[in-house]
């Protein structure tokens, strides 16, 4: 967009590209993202292992032992305190494996103490 009153085409490579120009520019910014776009794979491959399964949240509540809004808040990312021993135990459930990993920090600023998760080949950063 330009100034007011004046519109500009906006296409999405133009957004991808400022997207991609903002998280170069700020190390925070970057690391913000990525956590949460960590957290929604994860909560993606939650579902699709249930999905996988032919399970519904009903059924995976009662081999996990936890109630049915409690998988649909894990599967929709409303979890804010996600306990590691609920994800073993989802998992294990679901007949999946989980491997965490931890990761010495890096130079970059910002990023010490960070501990990544991995199911798959996906990584969860906190």
């Amino acid at each position: 967009m330009t100034g007011r009153g004046q519109t500009m085409a906006t296409t999405k490579a133009d957004v991808m590209e400022w997207v991609e120009t903002q998280l170069a520019q700020d190390a925070r910014l970057r690391e913000q993202v990525e956590v949460r776009l960590n957290e929604l794979r994860l909560e993606q491959q939650l579902a699709a292992l249930r999905e996988a399964r032919g399970l519904s949240q009903r059924q995976v509540a009662r081999l996990v032992g936890v109630s049915q809004p409690a998988i649909a808040k894990l599967e929709s990312g409303t979890v804010k305190n996600l306990q590691l021993k609920t994800l073993v135990r989802m998992v294990t459930a679901l007949g999946g494996r989980l491997q965490v990993e931890i990761v010495p920090p890096s130079r970059a600023k910002g990023t010490a103490g960070r501990a990544r998760m991995r199911s798959g080949t996906r990584v969860l950063s906190r």
